[in-house]
């Protein structure tokens, strides 16, 4: 931080405005004689508040908010199977695979309509559009536990995933338009990080609602099911008049720290295009880019065994002689485990700037967690510990990934666009989980660490090549012209393609 007394202007001064020029950036903090603060980007702040109040403040509007519909979402998303284990499966006559179908059904309609949601967020606006999504997978969720047969089953698990298709994006999406590349990443781990207290308390609450088997004549899945997804439905209805939107649209921010925020944005990510409404075309032009590829492959890969363990972690557990509520139980501990060590690499990485490292050193703990699982299979307390690394490496690595992508990406188009794109093209990697951990396999489940051993290595791949581009792109635009008389429009388009731009490790 720098404080220093602000200089009395000249009549040229006025002659702008009374603005202060940083860079591109132009903000009008009005015009008292008072001590101001300077952020790191010499953008200067508020004459009422710093940089550190006011990031707290935005903390506390928008992260807390996400990191429950997040939770909800995932929770009513790999609830089933809990449900499994309190006999789902034989109250609807499911045969062969027809659990691992009614899993794949979801991720359908989440993989196509992942970018048109996002679209979507934008035309209408995060406090509209994400709680009116949350509102209608809580009915769905509400409607599985009175599925009678493989058929509803079959259609709930579709609407589930048509209306939790824009939740992902769209939270880290709207995260990434409020924070610096710099102060992001322990922003998305506590976002993401809501996976995992979603699979804990999902092994706790389910603990809890199976003993109310018989209850009104319903299964204790049933009640799974239903009071979730009733929990979700009454949460979106309160948040349809709390929930935040962009930084543009705060109403609870003074009109001098909405500036600020946009001209600190500015100055770290470049020109977003925030007021430009999205086309197809603009979706054509991103994916010509091969780094939009890359990250699609670094989040399908991960992907295979994060799912593969939610959706299966129940059933691998029962493998070491546990009953109904045993299995749940020890459930928690490994989530719990993935949502400590993820804050502290989330920490780490922020502290240090670096995001790279932090994505490929959690991969090793998943690699050796898969390793072991595949060798062992007569230790049961040493294929639990497995479980634990496998956790830590998948669901630390992951926010990362996503991070290091996005905030790559500059301005509101492209970020949309590839972010959209990351999370939908990577989550086909859910429908492989679903049939990665089949029932004719327990309790060795070889196949189903094979799969996911190898696609964790295509992760680890995909990470390299792209942080290789990255330092080629970078080193070729210190190497180019920098001021080539871009207009404003012409940097908003750019994006993080303008020469100014620079790539963070």
């Amino acid at each position: 931080m720098h404080i220093g007394k602000k200089p009395t202007k000249s009549q040229s001064d006025s002659d702008n405005g009374g603005a202060d020029v940083v860079g591109k950036n132009t903000y009008h903090p009005g015009t008292a004689d008072v001590d101001i603060e300077y952020d790191e980007l010499h953008i200067q702040c508020p004459p009422h508040t710093t940089e550190r109040k006011l990031m707290a403040r935005i903390d506390w509007r928008v992260i807390p908010f996400l990191c429950i519909m997040y939770l909800l979402a995932f929770l009513d998303r790999v609830n089933i199977a809990n449900a499994k284990s309190f006999h789902l499966v034989q109250d609807l006559h499911l045969e062969n695979v027809q659990y691992n179908t009614a899993l794949t059904m979801f991720f359908i309609p989440y993989v196509v309509f992942e970018i048109p949601s996002n679209i979507l967020l934008k035309r209408l606006s995060p406090r509209v559009w994400l709680p009116g999504c949350m509102l209608c997978f809580g009915i769905a969720s509400v409607c599985q536990g009175l599925s009678q047969n493989y058929s509803g089953l079959l259609a709930t698990r579709f609407f589930l995933g048509l209306f939790e298709c824009g939740m992902f994006p769209g939270c880290f999406y709207l995260i990434s338009m409020w924070y610096k590349r710099n102060e992001a990443q322990k922003r998305y781990s506590l976002f993401f990080s809501s996976t995992s207290l979603a699979g804990a308390f999902g092994g706790l609450l389910a603990s809890a609602i199976g003993k109310m088997d018989g209850i009104r004549g319903y299964s204790g899945w049933r009640w799974i099911f239903i009071l979730e997804g009733t929990l979700t439905c009454v949460v979106a209805f309160i948040f349809f008049f709390i929930f935040p939107s962009f930084p543009e649209d705060a109403k609870w921010l003074t009109e001098e720290e909405r500036a600020y925020v946009k001209a600190r944005l500015q100055a770290d990510q470049g020109h977003n295009a925030a007021e430009r409404k999205l086309s197809f075309r603009d979706a054509l032009t991103v994916m010509k880019d091969y780094r939009i590829w890359l990250g699609g492959f670094m989040y399908f890969g991960l992907i295979i065994p994060a799912y593969g363990y939610a959706f299966f972690a129940p059933g691998i557990i029962s493998t070491y002689g546990y009953n109904a509520i045993q299995t749940q139980l020890h459930s928690v501990p490994p989530w719990a485990a993935s949502f400590v060590f993820s804050i502290i690499i989330a920490a780490l990485s922020d502290a240090s700037r670096h995001r790279a490292a932090f994505a490929l050193v959690p991969l090793t703990l998943s690699l050796a967690g898969f390793a072991v699982l595949l060798r062992i299979h007569d230790n049961t307390k040493v294929q639990y510990a497995m479980l634990h690394l496998v956790t830590m490496g998948t669901y630390g690595a992951l926010p990362i990934i996503v991070c290091w992508f996005s905030m790559n990406l500059g301005g509101h188009h492209r970020r949309a666009i590839g972010t959209a794109w990351q999370i939908g093209f990577g989550n086909i990697g859910g429908i492989i989980a679903t049939y990665a951990f089949i029932q004719t396999d327990a309790p060795l489940y070889k196949n189903g660490y094979s799969i996911c051993l190898g696609f964790t290595c295509l992760t680890a791949l995909a990470s390299t090549i792209y942080l290789v581009s990255l330092y080629y792109e970078n080193q070729k635009k210190m190497k180019a012209v920098r001021n080539v008389g871009l207009t404003d429009y012409e940097k908003n388009e750019l994006g993080d393609l303008n020469p100014e731009f620079r790539y963070m490790y």
